[in-house]
């Protein structure tokens, strides 16, 4: 019950439900979107949602979008991981109890992990922690409970309950791999004890041969690794199958994985590209799109027409490839676009100097030594579409090709332009600089399309071009043909993986909520999750618990520091029983804590609290186990003799979690709360949440409590219903305060700001007397009370309490637009200019028009 309860609030999109919600809807709909986890946590959420009736028409597109209004089963969601948050209970109970503790500490250890609040409150959204923790969980008990068996000797290797564990163990190890590649660092922790028992058996030489060994060895690879990259694998063909439609993602994939999808398959082309081919050019390294141009002018430099990069298919990517001069006819110059239409094909050979010539605005690609709009650096160039109607162009229209044959696929591809196989570069003859892409993209005067320039000294991969579009008259269905090779599942598989591994890697922002591993086991920070109607949901860990199973952890070092030193000086501790005991079984969980916290010292991206479960979960082992030694096993300290003592200790330590548990309580559900009530357990000033956000007694949300209950709903106050109401009366007259809503007090404040909006006290603004001129800004500000005196605030008051956004999932590809692609891609383009002028419209962003990283994250995510 104490995850179950109220898991209807709060009836909105909270924080990373932003992400993982949504890609439940891009799996029922087929989209494809790339995500740094990978897919099984998903699926089974997928899954659970589409069993409740999900249709995948909501888009979890906003923290604090409303759930209940469109219908969405946003509860059989959350159940999913709450119910895996509840199975995780009896696991570690389990484990305790295989590990050796008694029935009480067994209970102690589920009961700590019942009243963990942020265990809870991650365990009751749409998120994949939960799923996490109860595989991990999972595989703690398999191994535990195959270790167990192992250590009956010989003689049970083997058997039928020897295979089970170890293979279940497996299983365990390829799903907790599946939901998150933290499980990685679980499979680190099984495989080092791993090699800690083939060494035993190895020195084994009484009852082990060269022959048993080898057997142990081999049953250990089937188990351990074999059945895990199976199971992984395998599900990967599983999210392959369901996303078979393009989405917001396929621009992180290469052109042949792209071609997989539905609607992104291409006809077979012509495979010489010949002058006089109308062309598609697409950039290779940045997956970005396609070299494109529209009848917009660059607002600064030379205000020619605009070059960038297109992620769509589109008629304004085609261009005509021409010779330096036009063809020679009866009558002189034959002039126009189909000037090479009715001549032998002539190839491009590598060398070759050509004029690229947009068939839609009729001018051609062109570069000069003008600085760039965006990057205005001295070793690029402007790159722009210049010309009219009977110009013949100039020296500035020259491009020379050259093919990069290590990067080419094919003899010929090396010698001469081949669609899609020939990788080469486009040089500007007059300045040597070469047509170049990156991560930038242009402000809204560019429709947010990536950046193209000239450069001197780019890097070679982002000068790399390829046509895959090609249309020739003279090149008919009987000419070679080619296309994107097929690169099967485990080519798809491979580079999806490379794909993960490098955004995972990049993503090094800074963000509001994050923290670093140094501060996680003293609980120094937590995360806010959502604010809204006076209330708040903020990721914090239980203290009492938190606390003392960091101190269960530092014990164990210290006493494994000075059991090594009298090792050292001679001592036979380890002769002891108890004492190998102790150092060998917690000294196990203590590894599997250090496994899945340290790694995060050497990673460079943005770290939250909420990674530091999978190392809780180890650590409230650790704190159970030494009890268990200490109250039952450890006879000198007195305590075995008196199990009371024992027991005492347990109901107290439990009790002081219950207390901490119900203290912070509102902020895992999402509760009412008090400022009072708030600020008295805000221990230390880290624990950034708001109390400012709460009401100063529980009366004022009661009002609306029982609308609450029938709807599953969080309480509105009435104001906001009521100026709803009143708007729609007349839509052009400003309605008149009611006897509810009357101005009560009116009062003038003079403040001081800087030029970045900063209050500046009278100290400030003395020494800034003289120095500086004061410009005078006229604002009326407007609160709201109830009839309590309390001030309340709108719908979009209460938005501002959100968490700003998690970055480690679905970030937009590198200069996608989310927008669908057209299904035109086995045609060529040959629409109007102004169709493009609307397409590019729509996909136009308001971001003041600055400059900003073609890779960004999205609105909330890991």
């Amino acid at each position: 019950m104490v995850r179950l309860f109220r898991i209807y609030q709060p009836s909105s999109v909270v924080f990373d439900e932003v992400h993982f919600g949504g890609f439940a809807s891009k799996y029922i709909k087929g989209r494809f979107f790339m995500d740094v986890h990978p897919p099984l946590a998903k699926l089974l959420l997928t899954l659970a949602g589409w069993l409740a009736g999900f249709d995948g028409e909501f888009d979890f597109k906003d923290i604090g979008k409303d759930y209940v209004e469109p219908g969405v089963p946003y509860v059989a969601m959350r159940m999913l991981p709450a119910i895996m948050g509840v199975m995780t209970v009896p696991m570690i109970f389990l484990t305790l109890k295989a590990v050796g503790c008694k029935t009480m500490t067994a209970a102690m250890g589920a009961g700590l992990l019942i009243f963990e609040n942020g265990l809870l409150t991650q365990s009751r959204l749409i998120l994949l922690d939960s799923p996490l923790i109860v595989f991990t969980a999972f595989t703690a008990l398999a191994w535990t409970c195959f270790t167990n068996q192992h250590e009956q000797g010989p003689s049970k290797a083997f058997d039928a309950s020897w295979w089970f564990w170890l293979a279940t163990t497996g299983l365990g190890l390829g799903a907790t791999a599946s939901v998150k590649w933290v499980g990685l660092f679980t499979i680190a922790w099984v495989g080092s004890l791993t090699i800690v028992q083939l060494w035993v058996l190895i020195g084994d030489t009484k009852t082990i041969t060269a022959r048993l060994w080898a057997k142990h060895f081999l049953a250990r690879v089937f188990c351990l690794i074999i059945i895990p990259v199976t199971f992984y694998m395998a599900l990967f063909a599983i999210h392959f199958v369901c996303l078979v439609n393009p989405g917001d993602g396929d621009g992180f994939m290469s052109s042949e994985f792209q071609a997989t999808l539905n609607s992104k398959q291409m006809q077979d082309v012509p495979a010489d590209v010949v002058l006089g081919s109308r062309v598609s050019i697409r950039h290779h390294n940045t997956h970005g799109g396609y070299l494109h141009s529209h009848n917009h002018m660059y607002p600064t430099g030379s205000k020619q027409q605009q070059i960038t990069l297109y992620p769509h298919k589109d008629e304004n990517n085609a261009w005509l490839l021409e010779n330096q001069t036009q063809p020679e006819g009866a009558d002189g110059p034959i002039m126009g676009l189909k000037a090479w239409d009715d001549l032998a094909p002539t190839p491009i050979q590598d060398g070759t100097v050509l004029r690229l010539h947009h068939i839609v605005t009729s001018r051609r690609l062109h570069s000069h030594d003008v600085r760039p709009p965006v990057s205005e650096a001295d070793w690029q160039n402007e790159i722009s579409a210049y010309g009219y109607e009977g110009f013949e162009g100039d020296a500035n229209d020259y491009f020379r090709v050259e093919i990069v044959k290590s990067m080419s696929d094919g003899v010929a591809a090396k010698t001469h332009l081949r669609t899609i196989e020939t990788k080469f570069r486009l040089v500007h003859v007059m300045t040597g600089c070469a047509v170049f892409s990156h991560k930038v993209k242009l402000p809204d005067w560019g429709f947010d399309q990536q950046e193209v320039t000239c450069a001197k000294q780019g890097t070679l991969p982002n000068s790399i071009w390829y046509v895959e579009q090609n249309e020739h008259p003279q090149l008919g269905s009987d000419s070679e043909k080619v296309n994107y090779k097929n690169p099967g599942f485990l080519g798809k598989f491979w580079e999806l993986q490379k794909v993960m591994w490098t955004t995972n890697a990049g993503l090094v922002e800074s963000h509001a909520w994050d923290s670093r591993p140094p501060s996680w086991p003293i609980l120094r920070r937590g995360i806010n999750f959502w604010g809204k109607d006076n209330r708040q949901i903020y990721l914090l860990g239980n203290p009492v618990i938190w606390y003392s199973s960091t101190l269960a952890i530092a014990i164990y070092f210290v006493f494994k520091g000075l059991s090594v030193l009298r090792w050292q000086r001679g001592y036979k501790d380890y002769e002891n029983v108890n004492f190998k005991r102790f150092d060998y079984e917690i000294g196990t969980s203590v590894l599997g804590w250090a496994f899945h916290y340290f790694p995060f010292f050497l990673m460079q991206r943005q770290l939250f609290l909420h990674h530091y479960f999978p190392a809780l979960y180890f650590a409230i082992m650790t704190l159970c186990q030494i009890y268990d030694f200490g109250a039952n096993r450890i006879a000198s300290l007195g305590l075995k003799e008196r199990p009371g003592i024992g027991r005492s200790g347990i109901a107290a330590l439990l009790a002081a979690s219950v207390l901490a548990f119900t203290l912070y309580a509102p902020l895992a559900y999402g509760n009412p709360w008090t400022q009072d009530a708030c600020n008295k357990v805000k221990l230390f000033n880290t624990w950034d949440f708001d109390c400012s956000t709460f009401h100063t007694d529980y009366d004022v949300p009661s009002a609306n409590a029982g609308n609450a209950a029938k709807t599953g709903a969080p309480s509105v106050p009435q104001y906001v219903e009521a100026g709803k109401q009143k708007a729609s009366q007349d839509p052009n007259v400003t309605p008149k305060a009611s006897a509810d809503e009357q101005m009560v007090h009116q009062e003038e404040k003079v403040e001081y700001r800087d030029q970045d909006g900063n209050l500046l006290d009278e100290s400030q603004v003395s020494e800034l007397q003289g120095k500086v001129s004061f410009s005078t800004k006229y604002e009326t500000r407007t609160r709201i009370i109830d009839a309590g005196g309390n001030e309340v605030g709108d719908a979009a008051a209460g938005a501002e309490g959100f968490a700003p956004p998690h970055p480690d999932a679905d970030r937009e590809p590198e200069t996608a637009v989310n927008q669908p692609e057209d299904d035109t891609r086995d045609y060529p383009a040959t629409a109007s200019p102004d169709d493009d002028v609307g397409k590019e419209k729509s996909v136009e962003k308001a971001d003041g028009g600055k400059p900003r990283p073609a890779s960004e994250p999205k609105d909330a995510t890991q």
